[in-house]
């Protein structure tokens, strides 16, 4: 099988054709709804899925849904504002913190922190990360907390495996949060909730159960990340929400999917996941990308403990393309 760096490269317009013909088919025919939900992060993935699900249904079919919190990067409103504008769709806006305040998300997760960093409080900002030196050694992954004062001074703190769990389910409230008001929506105006992760993070469980995850289509879960910004950049997605860096924006303070998950950047994470699952030799991936077999061995190590990991994620999988 060949195998070149250009070889994720799509046919953006008919991919656009046969995912807008997957969501129409689903929405109207198959589910026979009247329309779309989208929740707007002000990234690239829900920005294009917003625009495909516009292009499949028409404009007034679809509604945009903003759901901030405290916590949450100013910017990602703005951007998904930007988009929305753009697009021309209908939108609604509900603050998640009140209700996020009255789950004991912040409460249960700052008790964790405190344990670890007893001087914390409200004016540091936080996030959690993996080390960056996947490729080039062998290790256990481990999670760091790290905490950002006010002066911009960082401290960082190996986390137990209580103190990673912990601080990862009070924070997954968030995701589950905002599926509670998507729905309502959805239910309000009989219309699908539709789902905006790619295939990149699918495929490593990248998603929270019964949150994110927890839609009714998933179209572009098909679309290695690389591919979504070809066809963002097809369907001509803002150019802001096109340079953002990609970040699960559930921290105070802002972490990269890449510090947090992935630990390599998406060009070369995409080229590796489709190496692997199409058993690309590794002489071959290796003369491609540069980097030695031993390295990819790393990788593929790594891919294989994220996807076991995660394998009770898609027990309840929604309809994919």
């Amino acid at each position: 099988m060949d195998f070149h760096k250009n070889i994720l490269d799509i046919n953006s317009e008919k991919e656009c054709e046969r995912i807008c013909e997957f969501i129409k088919e689903q929405v109207f025919t198959h589910f026979r709804r009247e329309g779309a939900v989208v929740g707007i992060s002000g990234g690239i993935d829900s920005a294009l899925t917003t625009a495909l699900s516009v292009k499949a249904l028409g404009k007034d079919k679809v509604l945009g849904v903003f759901l901030p919190e405290k916590e949450s990067n100013p910017i990602s409103l703005t951007y998904g504002e930007l988009l929305a504008k753009k697009l021309g769709i209908r939108t609604e806006k509900d603050d998640l913190t009140q209700a996020l305040e009255s789950l004991g998300c912040y409460k249960k997760r700052d008790e964790i922190i405190k344990k670890i960093f007893p001087a914390y409080d409200s004016s540091y900002k936080i996030k959690i990360g993996l080390p960056q030196d996947l490729l080039e050694r062998d290790r256990i992954n481990y999670f760091s907390l790290k905490m950002i004062n006010p002066k911009g001074e960082e401290k960082s703190f190996r986390l137990s495996k209580e103190g990673l769990l912990g601080i990862v389910a009070a924070t997954d409230m968030k995701q589950r949060s905002r599926m509670i008001q998507l729905y309502y929506y959805a239910e309000k105006y009989n219309y699908m909730v539709i789902g905006t992760t790619n295939l990149s993070e699918y495929a490593q469980g990248f998603y929270v159960k019964f949150g994110d995850g927890g839609v009714d289509l998933e179209p572009i879960a098909h679309l290695y990340k690389t591919q979504v910004y070809q066809l963002a950049k097809f369907l001509d997605i803002p150019e802001e929400i096109i340079k953002r860096v990609p970040s699960p924006d559930t921290f105070s303070a802002v972490v990269s999917d890449q510090e947090f998950f992935f630990c390599m950047p998406y060009d070369l994470l995409d080229l590796l996941l489709y190496a692997q699952e199409n058993k690309i030799p590794l002489s071959k991936v290796s003369q491609v990308l540069n980097l030695s077999e031993e390295q990819i061995t790393r990788a593929y190590r790594d891919f294989d403990q994220k996807r076991k990991a995660s394998i009770h994620l898609n027990q309840n999988a929604p309809n994919l393309l």
